[in-house]
């Protein structure tokens, strides 16, 4: 399958990028510094930055599906809304259909699964970012896209396992995963419509 990906320089993006390849996926990768990621088979990297349109339309064209991991990493404002916002644009002029979108346990209707103590934090700490988190799940919902938005617990750089916890239980809690782990479930929902329009916990 050819996918485009963004984020694909964080942390569970680059295990996305691992394990797509590995399964024998072609990838086109949107980066702001390309230098970053090494040269690989059946990888092409786009430089530019998610907010610029031709950027996104260069990097979706051609694809059969689109992964986002987006994350604010090294910006002044949180990117996940606005950059998501150029992504389903690029994927609805190019009729590209598939979407998985990695957001967060503690966003919408997922706070009460997540500890207190760790909501506490991500209120004094991670607000913005949170809200950003939020604002992108509803633009993906409104986007008349073939979504899965992935809600992962704390992340942590773990070899992958398979043995993590998933669906759409609320009383399912979060813990921490490995990236990699996440990355394992994210490339399974480009072809599993178990969770279609769905915000799937993965812990």
């Amino acid at each position: 399958m050819q996918i485009a990906l963004f984020g694909a320089t964080g942390g569970t993006g680059r295990q996305v990028l691992a394990q797509a390849l590995e399964q024998g996926h072609t990838l086109t990768a949107l980066a702001r510094d390309p230098t970053t990621l090494d040269p690989r088979d059946g990888l092409t990297t786009i430089g530019g930055d998610v907010l610029d349109p031709k950027a996104v339309a260069t990097c979706v064209e051609g694809a059969e599906a689109v992964i986002c991991v987006l994350g604010s990493r090294g910006r002044q404002a949180p990117i996940e809304s606005p950059g998501t916002a150029r992504i389903l644009a690029a994927m609805q002029e190019a009729g590209v259909r598939r979407l998985v979108v990695v957001s967060s346990l503690g966003v919408g209707d997922s706070r009460a699964q997540i500890a207190w103590p760790f909501r506490l934090v991500m209120d004094l700490m991670l607000k913005s970012i949170l809200e950003a988190k939020v604002q992108q799940e509803q633009l993906v919902k409104a986007s008349g896209l073939d979504w899965v938005i992935v809600r992962p617990g704390g992340l942590t750089d773990g070899p992958r396992t398979g043995a993590y916890r998933f669906g759409v239980d609320p009383t399912l809690k979060s813990g921490r995963i490995a990236r990699a782990d996440v990355a394992d479930f994210v490339l399974r929902q480009l072809t599993d419509d178990t969770f279609l329009h769905q915000t799937p916990a993965v812990t």
